[in-house]
């Protein structure tokens, strides 16, 4: 890449240092985040080769390369290329994944970066990917719109839709949380139109049953606290009906007393009075 796109200054310590949540550094948290997607990579996808499209210090390809897996990387960010270990240096370049690339790979894994891109350059990014890899595995946030950097911030069947265009279905059985909660592997099918409209409405048959069991749930959860307020309520009405009719007793002894007081004193009074006749 001769001239790096304009957005690329973006890239440099500063950001590294204060753009992703945490200090994005060789340290145990990220080496631990790449090991376990490396983990995953090879045990659910076995891939031969794999190119990290968007490799920042190259921490995917390093665990990747130590799992036995032929990984390179390629970033847009000199600066994060210059963070990138010895020992996998010669694997990753500064490039960007909008122009084509030396050779195809069994998987390509992009991580949080077309939202970086600007529209145009992201999809030249996607047609880029899809003609160099039949399997990708990728992610981008649908709703950190607050991040300077976040150029291009869509939902999931956006990137769907755009991937979809050039060949790459959305893969509905493979669980791709192990990467972001919003994460999707896209694959080459060369199915029949009936054939993929089987396996969309077999998966949305099965998000409304379980959408119906979950709110099913959800309504018994609110009506067992309904009724837990309701007895509570009632505990508190009797506690005040007691109190009331303890109270009410209460004066009832008091008037009682004070009655039998001025009969007391009116018996005296007259007995007084009897005597003074007498």
């Amino acid at each position: 890449m001769d001239t790096p796109p304009s957005y690329a200054q973006h890239f440099d310590a500063l950001y590294y240092a204060t753009g992703c949540g945490m200090p994005y550094e060789r340290n145990t948290k990220w080496l631990s985040f790449f090991g376990g997607i490396a983990d995953r990579i090879v045990s659910d996808i076995q891939p031969h080769t794999v190119l990290d499209a968007g490799c920042a210090m190259g921490f995917l390809v390093e665990a990747l390369r130590e799992r036995g897996v032929e990984a390179w990387g390629v970033d847009i960010s000199p600066y994060a290329i210059s963070q990138v270990h010895p020992s996998i240096r010669e694997f990753c370049r500064v490039g960007s994944i909008a122009e084509p690339f030396e050779r195809r790979y069994d998987l390509i894994v992009c991580i949080e970066v077309l939202e970086h891109m600007p529209a145009e350059e992201g999809e030249r990014a996607i047609a880029n990917l899809c003609a160099h890899s039949d399997d990708i595995l990728f992610s981008s946030t649908p709703n950190d719109f607050k991040e300077a950097t976040h150029f291009n911030v869509q939902p999931p069947e956006h990137w769907a839709e755009r991937f979809a265009r050039y060949g790459l279905i959305h893969d509905l059985d493979f669980d791709a949380s192990f990467v972001t909660s919003w994460a999707m592997r896209f694959t080459r099918r060369n199915w029949p139109a009936h054939r993929m409209v089987r396996e969309y409405e077999r998966q949305l048959a099965h998000l409304r049953e379980e959408n119906r069991q979950l709110r099913g749930a959800l309504q018994e959860a609110r009506n067992r606290s309904d009724l837990a307020q309701l007895a509570a309520e009632r505990d508190a009405i009797q506690q005040a009906l007691h109190q009331v009719s303890s109270e009410r007793d209460a004066l009832q002894q008091l008037v009682r007393g004070y009655e039998q007081g001025k009969f007391i004193r009116f018996m005296r009074w007259l007995k007084r009075l009897t005597t003074k006749t007498k």
